[in-house]
Formats: C-alpha cells, structure tokens, sequence
C-alpha cells in the first residue's frame, strides 16, 4: 500500500465527517483524486483556513 493510499484510505466515510465538521465544504473542495493529495490538502487549507498540517491532523483524526 503507497503512503496516499495508507494516508486516505477509506477517503469516502472521511470525507463525509469532514463535511459534517466543516458545514462550508462542498464535494469539489473533498475530492481526492489518487496522486493528487496535495492538491486535495491546498484546497482545504484554503477553504478551512488551516495550516496543511492542521489539514493533515484533521484528515487524520477522522
């Protein structure tokens, strides 16, 4: 398993919590396309307002 995969699997459940904790994410700003994580972490660093590692602990924490 590559470290995307290892870092994003089950991307689907965690995506939906991350909408439900973050009401202004719309499914553009959560998709994950495979070889794409950092452009998935710059969308929500923008749109959330966070660090890409306050992005990254908040993907993982899920």
């Amino acid at each position: 398993m590559t470290d995307t995969s290892k870092s994003y699997r089950n991307w689907e459940n965690k995506k939906d919590k991350l909408k439900q904790k973050f009401a202004v994410l719309v499914n553009n700003d959560s998709l994950f396309e495979k070889g794409k994580k950092e452009a998935l972490e710059e969308r929500l660093q923008i749109k959330l307002g966070k660090t890409k590692k306050e992005v990254q602990n908040i993907i993982e924490s899920l």
